[in-house]
């Protein structure tokens, strides 16, 4: 796979699909500077041509263990893990019926629109579902939680919905807080960790959480198709007494079939052995490398949308290490320059969703990226507004972005050539020319 880059790293994605010696057409490689599914890595991708596996055999069994083993300390937890072939929203739905019944009353805390699909996946299986406001862009307020829990003296909520990380908003919850919130309660508290498991610390256990959900396909950076969920030891017992009738997302026969190295209904193989190459490289990085990675991807990008006069849509204290949510400038096309930025560069953007379409877009910074990428979509994003009409000083993205690199002094990782040459390409790529 190639991608197409010049000194001055913007020169536009024009090369025409090319004969491959296997037969069949090339194709480029583009960039996913989205919220997921990302930029996966060639030796990912190289797992995904594994021959399969019997499902029911001793090799199935023994890539699970390996799994599970890779995701306790991801997830903070000693405690069951359940897989499942799904999306992460599969992993949601699974939680809520298998750990609540109908007319069970819910608090969930949105935060943005899939803290807001949590609320209605629950309400569709017949929870009360109280909501607890926060303005969008904002993280939500610990104290406010914890005012809400302490008004409950008869202990009527039952449940508890958080959301780690918000794509949709661009936004990160300090679960630490959160959880001192929630601790006297007793309410059974899930939490929506889909965007942001391994992007951050998180001690399951410590905090008292009673189920945390996550997918591959975002800050792990393997192909969509398996969603995780961990489970606290009362989680387990309450799965006993749930009365909603489910079945495919029974996380009672998924930890009954886990038990004996296999899932109830056939699994994404191909995709497991993806994530198994996934979490070796996530391991080999190390955590806190990877939580200061997207931490300085995701700055970077802030500090260089700002140069270009473009606002942020989250909060100072709410910003998210794996997705930046920017305001949409006025008068600019921004369809146009999505498009653009696609067709002519091969790099891929989000915009809004819902109410926040056309008014916000967002990019991501998980994923097989390195700091010469986002040196390249910033610079590419600059050319781009220039054309569309905005007056911005030549160079300025690049620049604020490399100053945030040399300033949080990212180190080389796992010999990675691109990665261990990053500074040094990146300063290259963003002197203006």
């Amino acid at each position: 796979m190639s991608r197409t880059l010049s000194k001055d790293c913007i020169r536009p994605n024009t090369t025409p699909p090319q004969a491959s010696p296997r037969g069949g057409v090339h194709i480029k490689r583009e960039l996913l500077f989205i919220p997921g599914p990302v930029t996966v890595s060639a030796p990912v991708l190289e797992s995904l041509r594994r021959p399969l596996i019997d499902h029911r055999g001793p090799a199935f069994a023994q890539l699970i263990e390996r799994i599970t083993h890779q995701l306790r300390p991801l997830f903070g937890t000693s405690g069951a893990i359940a897989i499942l072939g799904s999306s992460g929203t599969g992993g949601m739905e699974a939680a809520l019926v298998s750990l609540f019944s109908p007319g069970d009353r819910l608090l969930a805390c949105p935060v943005g629109l899939f803290g807001l699909r949590f609320a209605e996946i629950a309400r569709a299986y017949g929870c009360d579902v109280e909501i607890l406001e926060t303005e969008f862009g904002n993280a939500l307020d610990p104290n406010r939680l914890a005012e809400r829990l302490r008004a409950d003296r008869k202990r009527q909520i039952d449940g508890i919905l958080l959301t780690h990380n918000e794509t949709s908003t661009g936004v990160q919850n300090d679960l630490a807080a959160l959880s001192r919130g929630v601790a006297d309660h007793g309410a059974m508290t899930l939490v929506d960790s889909v965007s942001g498991l391994g992007a951050s610390d998180v001690r399951m256990d410590e905090w008292g959480f009673d189920a945390v959900v996550a997918a591959s396909q975002k800050v792990l950076a393997a192909p969509p198709g398996v969603a995780m969920v961990a489970l606290s030891d009362r989680a387990v017992d309450r799965l006993e007494t749930s009365e909603v009738p489910s079945f495919y997302f029974n996380l009672r026969k998924a930890l009954d079939f886990g038990a004996l190295g296999q899932t109830p209904w056939t699994p994404p193989v191909s995709t497991l052995f993806a994530v198994e190459t996934a979490l070796d490289r996530y391991a080999a990085e190390g955590a806190s490398n990877v939580w200061q990675r997207l931490a300085s991807y995701a700055a970077a990008i802030r500090a260089g949308a700002q140069a270009l006069g473009l606002d942020l849509f989250s909060r100072a204290n709410a910003h998210s290490n794996t997705v930046v949510a920017v305001n949409i400038h006025s008068g600019i096309d921004f369809g146009a320059v999505l498009r653009t930025l696609r067709e002519e560069y091969g790099m891929t953007l989000s915009g809004g969703q819902e109410h926040l379409r056309g008014k916000i877009f967002r990019i991501g910074t998980m994923g097989d990226l390195a700091q010469t990428d986002v040196i390249a979509l910033l610079s590419a994003v600059e050319a781009v507004l220039t054309e569309a009409g905005m007056s911005v000083k030549k160079g300025s993205a690049a620049k604020a972005a490399l100053e945030v690199f040399l300033r949080l002094e990212e180190p080389p990782i796992r010999g990675d050539a691109r990665r261990t040459d990053g500074r040094r390409a990146a300063q290259t790529m963003a002197m203006p020319t």
